[in-house]
């Protein structure tokens, strides 16, 4: 059968019972990748992310800050490392659901961090998003009463705040950038 044969269809969930998943078709997903429905974990990538969005799903994240399973991911997972023994536990869970169809070794294209040199989970985290107006008109009261040497260079700052639509005030990265 063809992937158009299951759009609007659903499963279960291989590992958490009673939950249903909806098959969403997804353009990111080509007939050369797979057949156009995706499994689909919202909080763990931006096409994830867009396609739940699309569909109005929630965007749980049962991945922590430091990379293991949450409560909320059940007790067979819960404080496993996802990339270490919490895969060798989801194999383990598929076999035992008889829901794993074939195993195989894979090198996943996870982006790097650039200090560590380890992998990265892409993971949503929540943000706090805040009245625009009131956070324009504070940022450029504080920047009048900064010194900018050249001084010329306070105008443009100005009018780059002026242009700013959105403002997210994020706590995500505490050892600043590259």
């Amino acid at each position: 059968f063809s992937g158009t044969d299951l759009v609007d269809g659903s499963c279960a969930h291989p590992t958490i019972p009673g939950r249903v998943s909806p098959l969403l078709p997804a353009n990111h997903v080509t007939m050369a990748k797979g057949t156009g429905l995706v499994h689909t974990a919202p909080a763990h990538g931006m096409e994830d992310y867009s396609v739940a969005s699309h569909h109005q799903l929630p965007t749980d994240c049962l991945v922590d800050e430091s990379g293991f399973f949450t409560e909320a991911a059940g007790p067979e997972l819960k404080n496993k490392n996802v990339l270490e023994e919490g895969n060798e536990a989801v194999i383990r869970m598929l076999q035992a659901a008889g829901s794993l169809l074939k195993e195989e070794k894979y090198v996943h294209s996870y982006p790097y961090d650039w200090r560590t040199k380890k992998p990265m989970i892409i993971r949503a985290s929540k943000q706090w998003f805040v009245n625009t107006a009131e956070v324009k008109a504070a940022a450029q009261d504080v920047l009048k009463k900064v010194k900018v040497i050249p001084t010329s260079a306070v105008n443009r700052m100005l009018e780059m705040l002026d242009r700013r639509t959105f403002w997210c005030i994020s706590r995500q990265r505490c050892w600043g950038v590259p």
